[in-house]
């Protein structure tokens, strides 16, 4: 019996050697804490799917160009956020971040992850944005602030946005909505999906013109 076990054994590690070992090695976990004074930092490919599912705080989603994804805090209670876990899992192209735990309040979350990512989300509460995103984007806030950055418009195929109470602007999509259960569906010549929720508060879609129109005004008037 145990001749045999150890003949499996070695058996399935030869194999992960001689050609299976991009499945072998394609899944990954990891978890760690003290992000304050360790960022987070794993690989992760462009192309794939991430889905977040991240506490209560001021959130940063931002898509740049590296293969990998990161977690960083700042704020007044960064400090104090030892216990505050990241938990991460990658499976081929498909990868999973937790983050919990931490101080309730003075804590900003900056997540940066490929540009060209199918993106899920969710969050309860809290004041979050996503910039930067080239890809499928799903993105959902129990109650706050939610402000995306669209880029062309031109480039999604279907488009959803929903409060159940406050306000949706969408001036990209020439939409504007305020009140209770407001929602708008558009369609278009694009390949992406764009499904914005916010259950109670503010919902922003803007273009990445209109996001850096309010840099080049400051500038503008300091050299006036």
């Amino acid at each position: 019996m145990l001749r045999s076990a150890i003949l499996f054994a070695c058996a399935a590690i030869l194999a992960c050697a001689a050609g299976l070992a991009p499945t072998c090695l394609a899944q990954t976990r990891l978890e760690t804490t003290d992000i304050a004074n360790h960022p987070f930092s794993a690989d992760f490919a462009a192309g794939g799917r991430l889905r977040l599912r991240v506490r209560s705080a001021e959130v940063r989603i931002i898509g740049t160009a590296d293969p990998r994804v990161s977690v960083e805090l700042s704020g007044r209670s960064a400090q104090d956020a030892r216990k505050l876990k990241v938990r991460f899992g990658r499976h081929a192209t498909t990868g999973e971040m937790q983050i919990s735990g931490g101080p309730r309040n003075g804590l900003t979350i900056t997540i940066r992850i490929p540009s060209d990512t199918d993106l899920y989300a969710r969050i309860p509460f809290g004041d979050v944005s996503v910039r930067n995103i080239t890809g499928n984007q799903d993105v959902a806030l129990h109650a706050g602030n939610l402000t995306v950055d669209v880029g062309d418009p031109a480039e999604y195929s279907r488009v959803d946005a929903a409060v159940f109470a406050g306000e949706v602007d969408a001036e990209p999509f020439r939409e504007s909505h305020g009140g209770l259960f407001r929602f708008f569906r558009t369609n278009g010549p694009g390949r992406y999906r764009l499904h914005a929720h916010v259950g109670a508060g503010q919902l922003t879609l803007r273009s990445r013109a209109s996001a850096a129109m309010p840099m080049r005004r400051r500038l503008s008037e300091a050299r006036t």
